[in-house]
């Protein structure tokens, strides 16, 4: 029997939905290569905790950057493992892939997408838009002539979208996300504490202190890295009093494309979204605050969905029943749009 499939394909973490299951897989998209031979060793979390710490023959990488693939060939590899953990052998069975891709995304990394899973076993490869895929995976029905705004936050890309009728009015893609908040904490605190850290610290410190407005009780967290005055490694403390100003750049890059959204949207539109709000998804939109600071910049009520991280999964998996009504060949995501197919 085949098994059709939905992949969130992220620049953090790709999620694997099989239909009739749900989301089966949750990895890093991280990839840990030998330099000498070439070969893939780990693909994963296991390879996710060899970032900053492997020897000289072997490097960890993330094979998309900015939500697009930087690496094809490690990317197909990377495709391939993860349709095999989660459904078995692709020599046995052909499944129908949808992937969902960034909404600035132009024809040719489109392209590379389809290729991609083609070539690891697909039959059939669609993509769809994040998010559109985040606002079915919320749990909206945008099939109406209704207008709602999804802001979704992921490790590559921030994509914002006003959705009426099934298709994209508006939107906004933008290559400032997750990966550019912990960009950010570590220039942070290489200015400030003359201390560097790696990616894996930075994100440890968003996670645990990070946020976009103040908390009411401050909190602290203590990382190590090595001191840039004396060459030595350092104990250092951060507080959560320092993050708005240590995310300031990007989030107000993702606020000024918030407005500029707005800006473009339709007036019968703003009605319904003033009525229905902005509705946030994907990792990055857990940063604490992030939603109050918006609501409080747009004057639109913002909310964070209910498993935000995987709403973008969960859509892309319940777009599978609308694989079939393509005649025929890959559908690209204009197609999608034009033919209402949700």
């Amino acid at each position: 029997m085949r098994k059709d499939i939905g992949i969130d394909l992220g620049t953090a973490t790709v999620l694997v939905y099989v239909k009739g299951k749900g989301i089966v897989l949750k990895e890093p998209s991280v990839v840990a290569i030998d330099r000498d031979t070439g070969n893939i060793l780990k693909i994963g979390r296991e390879a996710q905790q060899m970032l900053g710490r492997t020897p000289g023959n072997i490097i960890a990488i993330r094979p998309l950057r900015d939500g697009v693939i930087s690496q094809y060939e490690v990317t197909l590899r990377m495709i391939q493992h993860f349709i095999k953990r989660a459904c078995g052998s692709v020599s046995l069975w052909h499944p129908r892939v949808i992937i969902c891709v960034p909404s600035g995304i132009t024809e040719v990394e489109e392209r590379a997408v389809v290729d991609a899973a083609n070539q690891a076993g697909a039959k059939k490869t669609v993509l769809i838009e994040e998010p559109v895929a985040a606002a079915i995976g919320a749990g909206i029905d945008i099939s109406t002539p209704n207008g709602h705004m999804i802001v979704d936050i992921g490790g590559g890309t921030t994509d914002i979208a006003v959705i009426s009728l099934g298709g994209v009015v508006v939107s906004e893609s933008i290559k400032v996300a997750g990966d550019k908040f912990d960009e950010a904490i570590i220039r942070y605190v290489r200015r400030k504490y003359s201390v560097a850290i790696g990616e894996r610290t930075a994100e440890e410190i968003k996670v645990k202190v990070g946020g976009a407005w103040q908390r009411d009780e401050p909190r602290f967290i203590d990382v190590k890295g090595r001191c840039l005055i004396q060459g030595l490694p350092r104990v250092i403390r951060i507080s959560s009093l320092d993050m708005p100003e240590a995310l300031e750049e990007p989030i107000t890059a993702v606020i000024e494309a918030v407005c500029s959204v707005i800006e473009r949207t339709p007036p019968e539109l703003i009605g319904d979204i003033l009525y229905n709000g902005i509705v946030m998804t994907g990792g990055g939109s857990l940063l604490f605050g992030l939603d109050r600071l918006i609501a409080n910049v747009t004057g639109i009520k913002t909310r964070v969905a209910k498993k935000a991280v995987d709403c973008v999964a969960i859509g892309t998996g319940l777009s599978l029943d609308h694989i079939s009504l393509s005649p025929e060949g890959p559908l690209n995501i204009s197609r999608m749009r034009q033919q209402n197919y949700y």
